[in-house]
């Protein structure tokens, strides 16, 4: 599952998914969370239940469903699990242990619903509350689902009553930078791909792809777009360059023809262990077979 871009698009909208289908995200994640009014939540239930059943798509199809606790958990998955699904984006996670018990729900529900088992992945929110916060060490043992975690500051900031989590100068405040360090090395320890939060001013493309190449730099493959006038730049911003994969191949090519060497020089610069698997994970962004 490639996820440079994921676009939320509201589960009560066939009007913004239409537009959403043809802007060139990795994925749409269909939202009954917190884009839906609760008076319109079995809507978009609904909604999103029939638009899965459609033809074969070039993005994955992901639903954010409702947070335990909500009520709503159980309806939303009993509606989307089915075939046409590639992930469940579950918010306000505090911790593995409701990833585990949402993957078994998953569980019987793909084989109610004729699903392969194991094709229905799970990403998480997963800095949403306090108890995430404290909670981290659980991702050391990794769910055979969960494929991918992004991290979120509003929410956090609501629970604990901050009256910013800005700067000034538009940076994050210490403990949402905090909550932002904590996901990376989180996913590093699930095996999962993290991905950075959303950029909220959708007019900025300037600020956006400076937000998307910190993000890079810093070991997150993809960002949230919350506007499709983002996906492009986000894009392009997390797909290697020409450039960076010619090196990467060449990386790849000379520990391959050495593979009993641990350390290689290139160029005139020496690469080790580490500098071959940045290599593969960059060939594996843009979707080149490393194995």
């Amino acid at each position: 599952m490639r996820l440079r871009s994921l676009l939320f698009v509201p589960g009560d909208s066939e009007h913004k998914f239409a537009k959403a289908s043809g802007i060139g995200a990795d994925a749409l994640i269909l939202d009954l969370e917190d884009a839906v009014a609760p008076p319109r939540k079995a809507l978009a239930r609904e909604m999103v239940k029939n638009l899965l059943g459609g033809p074969a798509r070039e993005w994955a199809f992901l639903v954010r469903i409702n947070p335990l606790g909500s009520g709503l958990t159980l309806g939303d998955l009993a509606a989307v699990v089915r075939p046409g699904l590639d992930g469940i984006l579950i918010p306000k996670v505090n911790g593995m242990q409701d990833i585990e018990l949402i993957s078994n729900y998953v569980d019987v529900l793909e084989v109610a619903t004729g699903v392969t088992p194991g094709d229905v992945k799970l990403l998480v929110v997963a800095t949403e509350t306090p108890a995430a916060m404290i909670g981290f060490a659980g991702y050391a043992t990794p769910n055979r689902r969960l494929v991918a975690m992004t991290w979120g500051a509003e929410d956090l900031g609501a629970a604990l009553g901050a009256l910013s989590n800005k700067e000034a100068d538009g940076s994050w405040t210490f403990p949402y930078q905090v909550a932002r360090a904590q996901c990376l090395f989180a996913a590093g320890a699930a095996g999962a791909m993290a991905l950075d939060t959303l950029y909220g001013d959708f007019r900025d493309e300037k600020g956006l792809a400076e937000s998307c190449r910190i993000a890079r730099r810093d070991g997150f493959v993809g960002k949230i777009a919350i506007h499709p006038a983002q996906v492009a730049t986000i894009n392009q911003c997390f797909t290697p360059s020409e450039s960076d994969l010619a090196h990467a191949r060449r990386v790849v090519a000379a520990f391959a023809a050495q593979p009993d060497a641990g350390t290689l020089g290139i160029d005139g610069k020496m690469y080790d262990m580490p500098h071959l698997i940045a290599a593969k994970r960059a060939l594996a962004s843009a979707g080149e077979d490393v194995t």
